[in-house]
């Protein structure tokens, strides 16, 4: 097991904080969240490419300081596993030798840092290479939440259950999904939507479900789309994007 961080350490403390930063929106970060990037000496956050702005150290800026290090890691977005489990790797290795040298460090990551994150997968290479390396998360606002609140749209009514995936790769493999959500009285949340969506679409509206499903789409950025799914026509949308999808509502009161 990873050692973990007691809540009443001192913040000059070395060691290694995963914090969740939201979806896009810095004013959901939480309490917690900014305490800890603003006690860090090193701030490090994960970029798609060499010399590419992170979107989770964009979230954060505003609780960034001028004197703090910033430590881009390169998590790069490919479908092959070796570049991925690579560079997991060099992130649990190039945190560690921070906090080995005495830093107090921190590890941003968009969303919640323990839901589809990176940052999961770096968190169980130092589990794996360093287990006596110092390591806390801190949990953050994740986009399905985030849509729901800003859409008025209740996730799980009493009685009913949630289930958080990614959009199933074929209609068969939806149209199964669907029909075991409506059996079992479950909320459907489906990320990473993108181009799926010209086939979702047409079949959620074979089945009735259009207007009773939430799309959203860079929830907590300035360009967030937040809409009944009847209104988003059928073609590719972008990689953030997510679907609430709810078969029937339950009484108000049972």
């Amino acid at each position: 097991m990873q050692q973990a961080f007691s809540d009443d350490r001192s913040p000059s403390a070395a060691g290694l904080t995963l914090v969740g930063v939201g979806p896009g929106d810095p004013q959901l970060l939480t309490v917690a969240a900014v305490r800890a990037i603003e006690a860090a000496a090193v701030v490090a956050y994960p970029v798609a490419r060499e010399g590419a702005d992170g979107m989770a150290a964009t979230i954060a800026a505003p609780w960034i300081g001028a004197s703090q290090r910033r430590l881009p890691l390169l998590f790069p977005m490919v479908s092959e596993a070796e570049p991925r489990r690579a560079a997991w790797h060099a992130a649990a290795e190039a945190l560690a030798a921070e906090v080995a040298a005495g830093e107090v460090v921190v590890l941003l990551c968009e969303g919640d840092a323990s839901l589809f994150a990176s940052c999961s997968y770096v968190l169980l290479a130092l589990a794996e290479r360093h287990p006596s390396c110092p390591v806390r998360v801190i949990p953050g606002i994740t986009s399905v939440a985030a849509a729901a609140a800003a859409g008025s749209w209740p996730l799980a009514l009493q009685g009913e259950g949630l289930l958080i995936r990614p959009t199933p790769e074929s209609p068969a493999a939806l149209e199964r999904l669907l029909d075991w959500a409506v059996a079992s009285s479950t909320t459907l949340a489906l990320l990473k939507l993108g181009q799926r969506w010209s086939w979702v679409r047409p079949l959620l509206e074979a089945r009735g479900l259009l207007d009773q499903a939430l799309f959203a789409q860079r929830v907590g950025w300035p360009e967030q789309l937040l809409a009944p799914a009847a209104q988003v026509p059928a073609s590719e949308q972008p990689y953030f994007s997510l679907l609430l999808v709810r078969q029937g509502w339950p009484p108000v009161l049972p």
